[in-house]
C-alpha cells in the first residue's frame, strides 16, 4: 500500500465539507485573470451581491465592491476588524443616482436565507504578496476567503498541528491581504484539529467536539466532527455574524471566536430567554466553570439577544464594584460588536434616568448593593433583561432576613431587610432574569432557582480541562508549617461555620466577632512571621522561576494583609522595587502609610496592568477580596492561601490560577489554613465527573506519586550509564554527563529506550513543576539531569522542523545552564560542546573538526546527520536532484549503521565526507546556484555526459535558466494550459541541443520536475 500523503488527508476534509453543503473547486483550475495578488473571487463576489441585494441600485453595488476591494491601509488586525464590521452588519455606501445623493446598506452575506449564498471550498489556492504562498484549503463564501485551513499529513514525523500553526503565522506575514476578509483559521493533522483567529496564540486555538451540541466527550475532537461542526454552512454564518468579535484595548486587542461550549450554551440561553419573556420571567442559570470564558459568553448573549428579542434593554448586575469594573470593561472593549457602548450607573436614580424615556436598547451596569436603599420601580417595561453575574444565595435572596446593628453606645437593634433579589424585582417588576455563574449552585440553595429558574447549560471543570479551556488546579497543604496552636485551629473551624451560615439572620454580626478573633490569631507577629518565612522559602525555591513567576497571596483581612506585605519587604530588602505590591480597598480611616502603598483607583489599575504584563517586574501581590473574582492573569500559577474560605467564594478565588498559558501544567494552591475539608464540601455541588477528580488535586497524594514513579523509570533506563558526576561535579563534568547520557540513548540498539525516556522525562518535568516543594534535593538533582538530557535530545530531534526550531549549541548551553540554576541552584556555564558564537553550520570546517573529535560518538553521528538533513531539506526547495542524491546516500548509510553493519567510527567518516562533498559541490565559478540546479537535472542520468561536452551542457543550462526566468508564470505546474506552455518551451529549447538522447526519455521529466521546484521557490 502506498504512503498516506497530505493530499489524501486534504481530499478527506474536502469530502467532509461536501457532505454538509460546500461545493469544491481546485485552485489551479479557477480563472483568476492572472492576478494572484487578489485573494477574492471577484466574479462570484459581484454576482452574489447582486443576488442578495436585489433592490439595491447598481451604483450601490459598485460602491460596495469598491469599498471591499480597498480596505483602508493599516495593521492587519485593524483592517480585519473593519471588514468584520461590514461582514456582520453590511457595507454602508453613498452614491449618486440621477444626480441625487443616496445612501444604502449592501449586505455581503444573506444570513436569513443561508441557501442564497455560495459556499466554495478551494484547495491549493495561491496568493502572491511579499512572497508567493499556496494554501492547502480556503473556504469562500460569496467569493470572499473567510477561512483558511492548513493541513498536515498524519503520518509525517516532522509535520503536525503545531507546524500548521507556524505556517499560518508565516502566511500572515507573507500574504496579509489574504487574511483581511478572514473569519477563522483551522489547523489539523487528523489527530489534532483546532480553530483560532488571526490574533490567537497556538494555545488559544480550540477544538470543536460536537456537530449538533449534544454531550461532548473528554477525548480529542475527531477531524470530521471538527470540520462538520465548525463549517456546516448555516452554522459557520452564525458563528461569523454572532460569535466572532474584537476585544479592543489600547494595545490593539484580540479577535475572539467562540468555543463550541460557548456557542451552543448561548444559543440555548437566548431561546430560554425568549420563552421566559412571555411567561415565567425566569430564563435560567448559565453555569460554566471559572476561566472558561463566561464574560465573553455574556457578551455573545447580549449581542444575539438584540436580534432575537428586537433590541431589549439589558441590565447587568454584579455583587462587587471591582467585578462590575472588570465585566463592564469587557463589554466596553466589545462595543463595536455590540453596536452600542455599555454605561455604568452611579446609583439607582442614575439607572432610572438612563432607562427612562427609551423603549429599547441600552446596556447598563450596576451593583446589587445600589438597590438596598431604593424604593419603587425603575421601569415597568417588559423588554428588559437582567443579567446577574455570580448568582448565588448569599447575593440574591427573595426572603426577608434580620439584620443586627450596633450603635455607638454598643446597643443592639434588629431590623428586617428584604433580600436583594426582591428589591431588584420590585425595581423592574416585568423584567426577565437570567443568572450566570462559574461555580455550581448548592443543593441547599433554593433561592437562586426561585429567582432565575433551572440550569440552562453546564460546562463542568472536567470538560473544561479536557478541552484545554482551563488548566487543572492542584492543592498543597502547608498549614503545619505555621505550627498553629489548638486555639487558632478551633477559631478557624468556627470561622468556617460562620461562612456556612452567611445568608442566615445574625450571621453578619457573628462574622464580625469571628473576624476580630481571627485577626488577632492569624495577624499575630509570630504567626505572620512564620507564614512569610515559609512563603518566601517555598516561592523562591519552587515557583519564582516557573513561567513568569507571578504569584498571589490571599490574606485574611486588611490588617493581616498589611502585616504580610510589610514583613515580605523587611525580609527581602534586596528585592527590586516594585516586585511585590498590596491590593485592597482604600478607606479614609487608613493610616497614611497604608494609603500611600494602596493608592487610589487609578494606582490600583496601574498595578493590575503591571501584574498582567508578563514582562513586568511585579511578581507577588498581596490581596484580601479584590482580584479574587473576574481578574485574569493567564501566567499566574501560584496562590498562597492565608484566609479561610468556603463554597463558591473558595472556588472563585482558586480559579485565579486555572487560566491557560503556554507550558503551564496547572495552577497550584498552597494552603496555610486547612481548606481541604472546605474544598471537599465545595466540590460536592459539582458534577459527578468533577467530584471523581477531587483526589487528583492533592499534589502530595497524586502528583508527587507520579513524579516518584517516573523518576524510577528514568533511572531504570539509565541503569547502565553512570551520571553521578552531574550531581556533584564541576560544570565541565556536568556537561560531559549530559552529552554522555544523550550519547548513551542515541546508540542504535536503544531506539525504544530513547522513546520511552522522552515520554517519561516530559512527565517528570510536568510533575516536578507542581510538587517541587515536596521533593528532596537528591530527587531534584536526578530530575534536573533527566530534563537536561531530554532537552538536548529534543533539540536534536527538532532541528530544521520549523522557523523557530533550528538547532543551536549555544542555545542549548544557555537553556541547560538556566535549568541548572533554577532546579539545583548551580551557577556556571555548561559547555556541551565548545563552538563559535554563531552556533552550528555545516559549512564551518572548524565546527566539523570539533564534531569529529567528540568522544561521544553516537551524539556526533546524530548531530552530523541532522546537519546534513537540514541541508538536504534546503536543497529540496531549490535543487531537486542534489537533494535526491544526498538523501539516497544518507538513507543507505544510516540503514547500515542502525542495522549494525557500520560502526559509529565509520559512519562519522562517511558523514564528514558527505559534508565535504556538499560544500565542494556548492562552489562553481562558471554557474550560479540557480544554474547549478538545472545543470544537475540535465545531467541526472550519468550517461548524458557521454553525448555532450561539458561546455555544451553548461550552455544548455544557461539558456534554459534564462528562458524559464523570462517566461515564468505563477502556478504553471498546476494549471494545465500554463503547464503545457512551459513544457513546450522546455522541449523546444532542449531539442535544439537534441536533448534528451534516444533511450533517455525519462531525463526530460527530471528537468520538468526541477522546473516545478524552481518556480515554487525562486524569488
Amino acid at each position: 500500500m502506498s504512503k498516506y500523503h497530505e493530499s489524501d488527508f486534504e481530499a478527506a476534509v474536502i469530502e467532509c465539507l461536501q457532505e454538509v453543503g460546500w461545493e469544491y473547486a481546485a485552485g489551479p483550475d479557477l480563472d483568476r485573470g492572472g492576478d494572484y495578488t487578489n485573494p477574492r473571487l471577484e466574479d462570484r463576489l459581484e454576482a452574489a451581491l447582486k443576488r442578495i441585494n436585489r433592490k439595491a441600485a447598481p451604483a450601490a453595488i459598485r460602491e460596495a465592491l469598491r469599498t471591499v476591494r480597498n480596505v483602508p491601509a493599516g495593521p492587519l488586525e485593524q483592517r480585519n476588524a473593519a471588514f468584520m464590521d461590514w461582514l456582520q452588519g453590511g457595507v454602508p455606501v453613498n452614491y449618486r443616482e440621477s444626480g441625487e445623493k443616496k445612501a444604502d446598506l449592501v449586505r455581503l452575506v444573506d444570513y436569513e436565507k443561508p441557501g442564497n449564498n455560495e459556499f466554495l471550498a478551494v484547495n491549493q489556492f495561491t496568493v502572491a504578496g511579499k512572497a508567493k504562498r499556496r494554501f492547502d484549503l480556503v473556504l469562500f463564501v460569496n467569493g470572499l476567503p473567510l477561512a483558511v485551513c492548513e493541513l498536515k499529513s498524519p503520518v509525517a514525523g516532522d509535520a503536525d498541528a503545531t507546524a500548521a500553526y507556524l505556517q499560518i503565522r508565516n502566511y500572515l506575514q507573507d500574504v496579509p491581504e489574504a487574511f483581511v476578509p478572514n473569519v477563522v483559521c483551522a489547523i489539523s493533522d487528523l489527530a489534532v484539529s483546532k480553530v483560532g483567529t488571526i490574533t490567537a496564540a497556538e494555545d488559544r486555538y480550540m477544538e470543536w467536539k460536537t456537530e449538533s451540541g449534544e454531550r461532548e466527550t473528554e477525548e480529542m475532537a475527531r477531524y470530521d466532527v471538527f470540520f462538520k461542526g465548525v463549517f456546516r454552512p448555516e452554522r459557520f454564518l452564525d458563528l461569523a455574524r454572532n460569535f466572532t468579535c474584537f476585544s479592543k484595548n489600547g494595545d490593539g486587542g484580540s479577535k475572539i471566536f467562540a468555543g463550541y461550549h460557548q456557542y451552543f450554551a448561548v444559543r440555548k440561553a437566548v431561546e430560554s430567554t425568549r420563552a421566559a419573556v412571555g411567561g415565567s420571567k425566569k430564563a435560567g442559570v448559565f453555569w460554566h466553570t471559572q476561566g472558561s470564558g463566561k464574560s465573553l459568553s455574556m457578551v455573545f448573549y447580549a449581542h444575539l439577544l438584540q436580534t432575537v428579542l428586537d433590541s431589549p434593554t439589558i441590565i447587568v448586575i454584579t455583587d462587587r464594584n471591582d467585578l462590575d469594573d472588570q465585566l463592564f470593561g469587557q463589554f466596553v472593549r466589545c462595543s463595536d460588536f455590540l453596536r452600542q457602548t455599555a454605561v455604568q450607573a452611579k446609583s439607582c436614580e442614575h439607572l432610572r434616568e438612563l432607562i427612562e424615556g427609551r423603549k429599547a436598547n441600552g446596556i447598563f451596569f450596576t451593583t446589587m448593593q445600589k438597590f438596598l436603599d431604593y424604593g419603587g420601580p425603575l421601569s415597568t417595561r417588559e423588554n428588559i433583561v437582567v443579567m446577574a453575574d455570580e448568582a448565588h444565595r448569599s447575593q440574591y435572596g427573595l426572603s426577608e432576613r434580620v439584620k443586627i446593628e450596633v450603635d455607638e453606645n454598643g446597643a443592639e437593634t434588629a431590623r428586617t431587610v428584604q433580600g436583594i433579589a426582591r428589591l431588584v424585582r420590585n425595581a423592574v417588576p416585568n423584567a426577565t432574569f437570567i443568572g450566570f455563574t462559574g461555580t455550581p449552585i448548592s443543593t441547599k440553595d433554593r433561592s437562586t432557582v426561585e429567582v432565575f429558574g433551572n440550569c440552562i447549560d453546564v460546562y463542568d471543570m472536567t470538560q473544561a480541562v479536557a478541552d484545554h479551556a482551563v488548566c487543572p488546579i492542584y492543592y498543597e497543604s502547608r498549614a503545619v508549617k505555621l505550627h498553629l496552636d489548638r486555639k487558632t485551629l478551633e477559631a478557624i473551624d468556627r470561622e468556617y461555620d460562620v461562612l456556612a451560615e452567611e445568608a442566615e439572620a445574625g450571621a453578619i454580626e457573628r462574622s464580625k466577632k469571628a473576624l476580630a478573633t481571627m485577626d488577632s490569631l492569624l495577624g499575630s507577629d509570630e504567626t505572620v512571621d512564620s507564614f512569610v518565612e515559609d512563603l518566601l522559602d517555598h516561592y523562591e525555591k519552587n515557583r519564582e522561576h516557573l513561567l513568569t513567576g507571578k504569584a498571589m497571596v490571599v490574606a485574611y483581612s486588611r490588617p493581616v494583609a498589611w502585616k504580610v506585605y510589610r514583613r515580605i519587604l523587611e525580609k527581602r530588602p534586596d528585592w527590586p522595587e516594585g516586585k511585590v505590591a498590596i491590593v485592597m480597598t482604600e478607606s479614609n480611616q487608613d493610616p497614611e502609610e497604608w494609603r500611600k502603598a494602596i493608592g487610589d483607583k487609578r494606582a490600583r489599575e496601574e498595578t493590575a496592568r503591571r501584574f498582567k504584563d508578563d514582562a513586568s517586574g511585579l511578581k507577588l501581590v498581596v490581596v484580601v477580596d479584590m482580584w479574587l473574582t473576574g481578574f485574569d492573569v493567564p501566567s499566574l500559577a501560584t496562590m498562597y492561601l492565608f484566609k479561610p474560605m468556603k463554597e463558591h467564594n473558595l472556588m472563585q478565588a482558586i480559579a485565579r490560577v486555572n487560566r491557560v498559558y503556554k507550558d503551564k501544567e496547572g495552577g497550584l494552591v498552597v494552603d496555610y489554613v486547612g481548606i481541604a475539608q472546605a474544598l471537599k464540601e465545595a466540590m460536592a455541588a459539582y458534577t459527578k465527573r468533577d467530584r471523581t477528580k477531587l483526589p487528583d488535586m492533592d499534589v502530595s497524594k497524586k502528583v508527587y506519586a507520579q513524579f516518584r514513579e517516573r523518576l524510577i523509570i528514568c533511572q531504570d533506563i539509565f541503569h547502565a550509564y553512570d551520571y553521578g558526576a552531574f550531581l556533584d561535579g564541576s560544570p565541565k563534568e556536568r556537561a560531559d554527563a549530559i552529552s554522555g547520557g544523550v550519547n548513551f540513548l542515541l546508540a542504535p540498539e536503544r531506539g525504544k529506550a530513547k522513546e520511552d525516556f522522552l515520554k517519561e522525562a516530559l512527565g517528570l518535568r510536568q510533575a516536578l513543576s507542581l510538587c517541587a516543594s515536596l521533593t528532596t534535593p537528591a530527587e531534584r538533582g536526578h530530575a534536573a539531569y533527566f530534563e537536561a538530557v531530554r532537552m538536548l535530545l529534543k533539540h536534536l530531534a527538532d532541528a530544521g522542523k520549523g522557523p523557530n526550531k533550528l538547532f543551536s549549541i549555544k542555545e542549548i548551553n544557555e537553556r541547560i545552564n538556566n535549568l541548572l540554576k533554577h532546579a539545583i541552584h548551580s551557577e556556571g556555564i555548561v559547555p556541551v560542546i565548545e563552538v563559535s558564537e554563531g552556533g552550528r553550520s555545516l559549512f564551518d570546517p572548524d565546527f566539523l573538526r570539533k564534531l569529529a573529535k567528540m568522544k561521544n560518538r553516537n551524539l556526533a553521528v546524530e548531530m552530523l546527520r541532522k546537519l546534513i538533513e537540514d541541508q538536504i531539506r534546503v536543497y529540496s526547495r531549490s535543487r531537486l536532484v542534489k537533494a535526491q542524491i544526498f538523501s539516497e546516500k544518507m538513507t543507505a548509510l544510516m540503514n547500515g549503521y542502525l542495522n549494525g553493519q557500520i560502526t559509529n567510527e565509520k559512519v562519522i567518516q562517511e558523514l564528514l565526507a558527505m559534508a565535504n562533498d556538499i560544500m565542494a559541490g556548492d562552489r562553481s565559478e562558471e554557474m550560479s546556484q540557480e544554474e547549478l540546479a538545472f545543470y544537475e537535472a540535465i545531467t541526472r542520468p550519468e550517461a548524458i555526459k557521454d553525448f555532450y561536452t561539458h561546455d555544451v551542457l553548461v550552455a544548455m543550462t544557461k539558456e534554459l535558466t534564462d528562458q524559464l526566468r523570462r517566461n515564468r508564470t505563477v502556478d504553471w505546474q498546476y494549471r494545465n494550459d500554463a503547464r503545457a506552455h512551459m513544457r513546450m518551451l522546455v522541449i523546444r529549447l532542449l531539442k535544439k541541443y537534441k536533448y534528451p538522447p534516444e533511450g533517455l526519455d525519462a531525463a526530460m521529466e527530471t528537468v520538468l520536475k526541477q522546473c516545478e521546484v524552481w518556480t515554487d521557490n525562486a524569488p
